[in-house]
């Protein structure tokens, strides 16, 4: 695969990661459409090689999870005739896929697939070091920084308003 077409491959499949389950991973008609076969020989070759995919690496999706996706165009309506809830694959379930569907574009697409996740996992990594770095750098200049804090503390609380009437009536009494 070309540098330009693994690039493109690569931003697709970034695009049609989602997070189910507290799981990142691609639904069954999206992983059909980049390896170029129908979603029903996917499934179909899952199906004979079930004991490769446990729970872990492959699982359907709840008629509720498979509604919320509708309604957030993750996927699309099902007005294709679709009779079942999808499958979803996680990072595991993509790489086991490779032994199932043998072309040569399976395995290419399979290629940036596991390096799309790979990316994703490096750069949470990265986000997570970074906020380590913020909270320990809070902690050591936090003393140095105390008069603007407690400037910033003041303007969020401002001092309770005086009891002290204001005015005509408060000069009469």
């Amino acid at each position: 695969m070309r540098n330009r077409d693994a690039l493109a491959t690569r931003n697709r499949v970034l695009r049609l990661i989602i997070l189910v389950r507290r799981q990142k991973v691609i639904v069954d008609s999206d992983l059909a459409s980049l390896y170029g076969v129908s979603t029903s020989a996917l499934v179909q070759a899952v199906k004979r090689n079930l004991a490769r995919f446990p729970g872990d690496f492959m699982f359907q999706l709840s008629r509720s999870e498979f509604a919320a996706l509708i309604s957030q165009n993750v996927i699309s309506n099902g007005r294709g005739g679709r009779r079942s809830s999808p499958y979803v694959f996680t990072e595991q379930g993509v790489a086991m896929l490779s032994t199932v569907l043998r072309s040569p574009r399976a395995v290419a697409v399979n290629i940036q697939i596991m390096r799309t996740f790979v990316q994703l996992r490096r750069m949470a990594a990265e986000h997570e070091d970074l906020a380590t770095r913020l909270d320990e750098m809070e902690a050591r200049y936090d003393m140095q920084f105390k008069v603007v804090f407690d400037a910033i503390r003041s303007l969020i609380n401002p001092p309770a308003p005086s009891k002290k009437r204001v005015g005509y009536l408060a000069a009469v009494r």
